[in-house]
């Protein structure tokens, strides 16, 4: 019988875990297309993600199909995402006497009366997973508290593609990529993401007022702050871009910002922006309230710097700091190039052998 993995979309990131996973352990993606407030619409085609994907995968049709897993899977892994999708895959493999592997990406305890009403049963899947996979050492220091013990808990460091995000980009395609983009000439500073309010996009394009002219603030993503964004001064809203496209966006920034905010529902897990920009040697400035800054990839001073969240002042500061100052840039782009070499797809599947051997050992 073959494992089922459970999760919302088969995004680009995780293609290749994915697939080492299937050769590897005969997983199944099973995705239900959901799981975040805001997807944009050009990654909504989740009948088109299934149909590239080269491993086996499918449709999950909701929490009614979920409860029926563990008649056909030998093994459940399930994220802390969904909705109704989370309790009905654990309560299927302990109906079936399944082996079941929480995938955390949660650090902090998330505030709405949702989450409330829900923690009871919330903590009871941390305790009694048989095996959790984490985003990081922040996440497993919060679901070693939830269980009451360490046990069984193994990190899976976020990873991105490396033979794209740290190939070496020419100038010839810096230049074309200002010119496609109309870009002015000058230093940018890059956003990558949704531009929803947890993202700290607010907070940004406030900051943005406050730095010193001369530079560009370049934004990749779209969402509901699009219309703020256009509306800042010496801003350039791209829009998505393929990703193909990303390394050079990097490359062409001499920063790459990450300024989100906590609020009731929402704590950021990882943030693999960071991960690709440091792939490129550039510096990543980020808030306290980003997983990759709490998982210890993003050192203030060491591998980046770091700020308090919901602070444009303290933003604008850190931007002009390290606008002026080159060598600290390639001090610290250089270290986080270093520090992301070990962020890999290997290591999270070997993040996943040690906790899939451990769950079914628990299991018996």
């Amino acid at each position: 019988m073959p494992i089922a993995l459970v999760t919302n979309y088969l995004t680009p990131y995780r293609m290749p875990l994915f697939a080492r996973l299937a050769e590897r352990h005969g997983t199944e993606v099973l995705c239900f297309g959901a799981g975040e407030r805001y997807i944009p619409e050009w990654f909504r085609d989740l009948d088109g993600q299934l149909e590239q994907a080269p491993f086996p995968a499918r449709r999950l049709h909701g929490p009614l199909e979920a409860l029926t897993l563990g008649r056909r899977y030998e093994m459940l892994i399930a994220p802390f995402a969904g909705g109704a999708i989370l309790p009905a895959t654990y309560a299927s493999a302990r109906l079936h006497r399944r082996p079941f592997v929480l995938w955390a990406s949660v650090w902090a305890p998330p505030r709405s009366l949702t989450h409330a009403l829900t923690l009871p049963l919330t903590h009871r899947i941390y305790r009694d997973a048989d095996a959790v996979i984490t985003y990081g050492e922040h996440v497993s220091r919060f679901v070693a508290g939830a269980r009451g013990t360490a046990d069984g808990v193994f990190v899976a460091p976020q990873s991105v593609e490396p033979e794209l995000f740290s190939r070496t980009v020419s100038a010839a395609e810096i230049d074309a990529f200002r010119a496609r983009h109309d870009l002015p000439p000058g230093a940018c500073v890059l956003f990558a993401g949704r531009l929803v309010p947890e993202k700290g996009v607010a907070v940004l394009l406030e900051a943005w007022r406050r730095v010193r002219p001369g530079a560009t603030l370049v934004i990749v993503g779209d969402g509901p702050l699009a219309d703020a964004a256009r509306a800042t001064p010496a801003t350039r809203l791209l829009g998505p871009l393929p990703r193909a496209d990303l390394p050079v966006a990097y490359a062409l920034a001499e920063l790459t910002v990450v300024p989100s905010i906590p609020t009731p529902r929402f704590r950021e897990p990882w943030a693999l922006v960071c991960n690709e920009a440091m792939h490129q040697a550039r510096p990543v400035l980020a808030t306290t309230a980003v997983g990759a800054v709490a998982g210890g990839l993003v050192r203030d001073n060491e591998t980046g710097l770091v700020i308090p969240p919901t602070d444009p002042t303290a933003l604008a500061t850190a931007i002009d700091r390290l606008l002026g100052d080159a060598g600290l840039r390639e001090r610290l782009g250089e270290a986080g190039r270093d520090a992301v070499s070990s962020y890999t797809y290997d290591a999270m599947v070997e993040a996943f052998d040690a906790a899939l051997a451990a769950a079914k050992a628990r299991r018996g």
